[in-house]
């Protein structure tokens, strides 16, 4: 584990990015994501880049992206530059076209069920291992469509080893083409998912560090791939633990309301919940403070390891 944010915004100009989904309301484990990802660009005097990524649209929830964007603003949060990806889909296009040139994708018809029937062997996580069904089986988007609504999918070489060195979780090695296979990039003809939409966004934006929670340290080889195919400058990753309840899993409803609206209705000041995320970060003591006042001694190497178990009452 490093702190090279300083240096690197010195030597090339750190760029960060916080990029919030509006599929549901902002609570306590985005906000310290956030936190961490804000004081790593502000320290090291860098820029931040705010993306809303809204392409998920079967979840997206109505006034989920102004209200996040509000909250963030009242936590004390501020960015340099604003981007909406629903407003950038020429720009996904224009990226599938190349790879499409470049013969790397494939229409596919295989729904989850069908994904989830062929595993050889139980997966952990959200991902799960395709074994190239619809490799070669169709001409053209148009043929698939026929069967069922197609997505396109990214075609994996036996020899696509990934290794990179996390800035928090350290070397990380994977044979995607063993572990993930061929994983999808878009849903439509001409449409991007996550993986395709994060890749062009990062680096048309000038991203030259990843900070997130480390549910998405396995599909990072991915986008890893994804960038070398088209051609794009490759980015640092920091992937930090989650915020979970006292079960140890992702937070959710099961673990009561830890939205940041729902705390403001309460009464608690953006300084107070401001405190309750720093102490999880091993800054102070939990005393209300403002996030501008954590800039200074924001450090990794203080940041716990494990994920932050968020109290059940407070």
């Amino acid at each position: 584990m490093t702190d090279t944010a300083s240096a690197m915004g010195k030597e090339k100009g750190y760029v960060g990015r916080l990029a919030p989904s509006p599929t549901g309301a902002l609570h306590l484990g985005n906000v310290r994501t956030f936190m961490i990802a804000w004081l790593r660009a502000r320290q090291a005097g860098g820029r931040v880049v705010f993306r809303m990524e809204d392409l998920d649209h079967p979840r997206d929830k109505p006034r989920a992206a102004a209200q996040t964007v509000e909250e963030l603003h009242w936590l004390g949060f501020d960015w340099d530059e604003e981007h909406v990806q629903s407003a950038r889909r020429e720009v996904y296009r224009a990226a599938l076209g190349r790879l499409k040139s470049a013969g790397v994708v494939y229409p596919c018809v295989c729904s989850r069920k069908d994904v989830e029937a062929a595993q050889s062997a139980p997966h952990e996580g959200e991902q799960l291992f395709y074994p190239g069904t619809c490799r070669g089986r169709f001409a053209s988007w148009e043929e698939a469509a026929a069967v069922r609504p197609p997505c396109w999918r990214f075609r994996v070489a036996e020899d696509s080893n990934v290794e990179f060195t996390d800035v928090f979780a350290g070397q990380c090695k994977q044979n995607v083409a063993k572990t993930l296979g061929d994983f999808p990039l878009a849903r439509d003809v001409d449409g991007a998912g996550y993986t395709l939409a994060a890749v062009v966004d990062d680096a048309a934006m000038g991203v030259t560090e990843v900070v997130r929670g480390d549910d998405l340290l396995p599909a990072t080889p991915a986008q890893i791939l994804v960038q070398r195919a088209l051609g794009l400058p490759s980015v640092d990753y920091c992937h930090v633990p989650l915020a979970v309840g006292p079960d140890g899993r992702r937070l959710a409803k099961r673990h009561g309301d830890t939205r940041i609206a729902t705390f403001r209705a309460a009464g608690w000041t953006a300084e107070r919940l401001i405190g309750l995320i720093a102490e999880s970060c091993g800054l102070g003591d939990g005393s209300p403070c403002r996030l501008a006042d954590l800039v200074d001694g924001f450090a990794l190497s203080r940041l716990p390891r494990s994920p932050w178990i968020v109290p059940g009452e407070t």
